[in-house]
């Protein structure tokens, strides 16, 4: 029970830290996006690209996106990859789409990148790649945040509380942090299954 409750108090204080104000600050932007005709292009690398996959549905279903995730064709992603390099395969399936400056970029990132340290480079190649053409960069992010906290129009930085547990608390609660923002009344547009079923 030790490690247990010692995951779950963890839990607890990131809750209680959380910045409201940079949630709310990434729905306003997303609405800009949306309301603007923007497309939303949802990146991550391994977790991170888990969860883009998954977030794409809810952005698409719920709020009203149209919503891409580089991930999901992993022919396309694969084949940059091998013929082109890592670094740019995310921003080349980006230019591929013909980004412009209505569309947005939404990283999912335990680190948020770091291009002097060679850490998720694909990421931060898609971000230089996004605002060079205006697009709107959001996040959710751990640690200090990298890349994406130094260049994104908004981002929530997941707090360490335990730097043993970084990952696994950063991407928990990316998943906490997307599904409040489809649920957020600036967002959503589509009502949940299990909320909209007639209990009676």
């Amino acid at each position: 029970m030790g490690f247990v409750q010692d995951y779950l108090t963890e839990t607890t204080a990131i809750v209680s830290q959380l910045d409201a104000g940079a949630i709310e600050a990434v729905a306003k932007t997303l609405r800009g996006v949306r309301d603007g005709g923007g497309r939303l292009f949802l990146i991550g690398s391994g977790g991170g690209a888990g969860h883009a996959s998954h977030a794409v549905c809810d952005f698409r279903k719920i709020a009203g996106f149209e919503a891409y995730c580089p991930a999901d064709n992993v022919s396309e992603l694969t084949a940059r990859i091998n013929d082109d390099g890592w670094d740019s395969s995310i921003a080349a399936w980006l230019t591929g789409s013909r980004i412009n400056g209505k569309d947005g970029v939404f990283v999912f990132s335990v680190g948020g990148g770091n291009a002097e340290k060679r850490i998720s480079g694909n990421l931060v190649e898609a971000m230089k790649t996004a605002k060079s053409v205006g697009a709107k960069v959001v996040g959710v992010v751990g640690r200090d945040g990298g890349y994406t906290a130094q260049v994104a129009d908004a981002c929530v930085v997941i707090p360490t509380v335990n730097a043993a547990h970084v990952t696994p608390h950063t991407e928990g609660f990316q998943a906490l942090v997307w599904h409040l923002l489809v649920s957020h009344p600036l967002l959503q547009q589509e009502a949940t299954k299990w909320e909209s079923v007639d209990k009676k």
